[in-house]
């Protein structure tokens, strides 16, 4: 299996579990939000934002070191999680400390202090139950990793059901993060167990010191990253209250699942970065241009169809109480096109051992999200957070463009590319505004098989355009062959 095919199985195992994941997940949301009702849900969203901050101490870098380090030594895989587990264990202990005192010294009522708890202690598990999954993605096995996945978010549709049959309150809703976290780390212990190596606790003080400097860098990018990501949601509870919370956080939601794309496509290809930078600079080269290329493209492909069917989206997922969600989603879904290109940018700087220029970049977009918030929220709420996320993620993109332009002496992006990819989704853009017009026309309209025929119509003309402009070229064409290759 050549490695073109090895990256494309991969591929297909992540997104068929992440599309299970997803199908579960939607109706997990869906059934979630509805009971619980905007302020309720605000309470658990604002509780995932302040451990989403946090909790990322509890990691303090060690996932995308390991996966890097044992990409490259497959021998070091005993070694990364023996001393791993210890190191998170401590590190999630501060974390727990910090998220305690943090809610004591903002003064939040009872419920919504227990339900922080429960969400944190959660959150330092599923810590780590990722080394599981960066061992299963140093060895290109992700198929351990999609089933967990798919595990986690079915466990959680169940829990969720039952918790709505029970009429249960938002910190029995907590608790179904920590059960089902506690019962995906019996399975990675299982399965590591079975087809990797046993998994056993080991306190190396001198490897740990070597793991804390080169981690530390990917620690801070990760704090500062979870800062612009979740300071916003923990900023509007504060000032403006749980239900606007829920409202946004609705949005933020939707957007967290187009998130998806990168993450499963990242994973794929980062270890043979790792791996290229070190010994294959033409195919890291090419390999880097290329993913740019398809984030760029897709990102574009979903913002545009999102942006127009907001609030039918909205409405089918959420119903008519969180329809004020649906401003928050035409901001919000635009940050996804600088996202898909940082999570290219964020593995090739980290492929190239250069992980403390993310760091220094992060801190800037982090900076830049604090004083915007403050500036925005006040005045314009939710949507005041939207942008403030939306030009944040724009300068982080162009900082990681900048450094990559000058370390590598060339652009990975060329710009009749780009503008190719800009004039192909506007001309498709004004094909799907008539196709979802002419099917709203209909007032007994079925939301989901409109936005998806629509959605077809516009992908294919999409598609064609970027053909005619020679975007998607022969060797796009021979790669998607390969892929499908036996």
């Amino acid at each position: 299996m050549n490695t073109i095919q090895r990256i494309a199985k991969n591929m297909t195992v992540l997104f068929i579990a992440r599309i299970a994941s997803m199908l579960f997940g939607f109706f997990y949301v869906m059934y979630t939000a509805r009971y619980l009702g905007p302020a309720n849900y605000g309470i658990l969203s604002f509780a995932l934002a302040l451990s989403g901050i946090f909790g990322v101490i509890a990691n303090f870098g060690l996932d995308p070191l390991t996966v890097r380090e044992v990409a490259r030594d497959k021998s070091l895989a005993r070694k990364y999680l023996a001393n791993g587990i210890v190191l998170k264990l401590i590190f999630g202990s501060l974390t727990f400390l910090i998220v305690f005192s943090v809610v004591n010294l903002l003064g939040y009522p009872e419920i919504t202090r227990k339900v922080v708890y429960i969400i944190t202690l959660s959150t330092i598990i599923a810590g780590i139950s990722n080394l599981f999954n960066d061992i299963y993605q140093a060895f290109e096995r992700m198929e351990f990793m999609s089933a967990g996945q798919v595990l986690q978010s079915a466990l959680s549709l169940v829990f969720a059901i039952t918790a709505i049959k029970l009429g249960l309150n938002v910190v029995y809703f907590a608790m179904i993060y920590l059960i089902v976290n506690l019962i995906v780390l019996g399975y990675h212990v299982v399965i590591t167990t079975w087809k990797f190596l046993k998994p056993r606790i080991e306190v190396d003080l001198s490897f740990w010191k070597g793991v804390v400097r080169e981690a530390w860098p990917f620690a801070l990018t990760s704090v500062l990253v979870s800062i612009y990501y979740w300071m916003d949601s923990v900023m509007l509870s504060y000032m403006k209250g749980n239900e606007i919370v829920g409202w946004y956080n609705a949005a933020y939601r939707i957007v967290l699942v187009a998130l998806v794309v990168p993450q499963i496509y990242v994973v794929s290809i980062f270890p043979n970065l790792s791996r290229y930078y070190i010994s294959k600079k033409e195919g890291f080269d090419e390999v880097s241009r290329r993913s740019l290329k398809y984030m760029l493209i897709l990102s574009m492909f979903i913002s545009t169809l999102v942006t127009i069917s907001a609030k039918e989206i909205v409405l089918l997922i959420y119903g008519a109480d969180y329809l004020p969600s649906a401003s928050a989603l035409r901001v919000l879904i635009w940050t996804i096109v600088f996202a898909f290109q940082n999570s290219v940018f964020y593995h090739v700087i980290s492929s190239m051992n250069q992980q403390k220029i993310v760091s220094k970049i992060s801190a800037i977009g982090a900076l830049v999200n604090l004083l915007l918030n403050l500036l925005l929220i006040p005045e314009y709420s939710f949507l005041g957070a939207g942008v403030a996320t939306l030009i944040t993620e724009a300068v982080i993109t162009l900082g990681m463009a900048i450094f990559i332009v000058k370390t590598e002496r060339e652009a990975l992006f060329h710009f009749k590319t780009v503008l190719a990819v800009l004039t192909s989704n506007l001309l498709s853009a004004i094909l799907l505004i008539a196709l979802m017009n002419w099917r709203m026309l209909d007032t007994h309209v079925n939301y989901l098989p409109s936005i998806f025929k629509a959605s077809i119509g516009f992908g294919a003309f999409y598609l064609v355009l970027l053909i005619i402009f020679k975007v998607v070229d022969k060797e796009d064409l021979q790669l998607i062959r390969q892929v499908f290759a036996k």
